[in-house]
């Protein structure tokens, strides 16, 4: 069991499991007993943002409609789309290799919105038991975690976390920031 993080706590990826260089960000949750008549369908997403915390590009959105990042390693990749959230464990998975990030990207910010949530009349007030955990891919072994405990029940789109480089070395910090128009207000957000 790795470190659990409160939010607006950072942790160096680097003192917690040295010669990192192979993670999964694992996204998690499940459904309180709300029925809204349609499927909940969460979406995980990556934004790598240069130094000035927006985009480096467009194609650095990494998302269910793009994914992987545009560098030649594709060092960030969404790995498929649970669109129901059911089952144990993970619901949505981004894999980073850490050694291959470009430069240029500084910061990692993790994301999850709620497809469609104004239409099928959603939020996060209707989701518990979220989290984001850091995996080392080589071992299999959780490094960090972080357990949502706020109700965010007008939030569509929440910022769980951000990787982020200080001093040579990539960090995590736990956010946990909610936003009210979905997908769209974090794009609007990093553009």
């Amino acid at each position: 069991m790795g470190i659990s993080l409160a939010k607006g706590q950072r942790v160096s990826l680097e003192k917690v499991s040295p010669g990192l260089k192979n993670i999964f960000i694992g996204l998690g949750w499940d459904l309180k007993t709300t029925d809204t008549g349609s499927d909940f369908d969460l979406d995980g997403s990556a934004f790598l943002l240069g130094s000035n915390d927006k985009l480096v590009s467009e194609a650095h959105f990494v998302f269910y409609n793009n994914l992987q990042s545009p560098d030649p390693d594709k060092a960030v990749r969404v790995k498929g789309d649970n669109r129901t959230g059911s089952g144990e464990g993970d619901d949505e998975v981004i894999e980073v290799d850490l050694t291959k990030v470009p430069n240029e990207v500084v910061k990692i910010a993790i994301a999850v919105t709620i497809h469609q949530a104004a239409e099928r009349k959603q939020n996060f007030g209707q989701v518990a038991n979220a989290f984001v955990r850091i995996v080392n891919v080589e071992n299999q072994e959780e490094i960090i975690r972080y357990d949502l405990t706020e109700d965010y029940s007008i939030e569509t789109a929440l910022v769980m976390a951000e990787l982020y480089r200080k001093d040579g070395e990539w960090r995590m910090n736990a956010l946990g920031s909610g936003y009210k128009s979905g997908l769209q207000a974090l794009f609007d957000l990093y553009k």
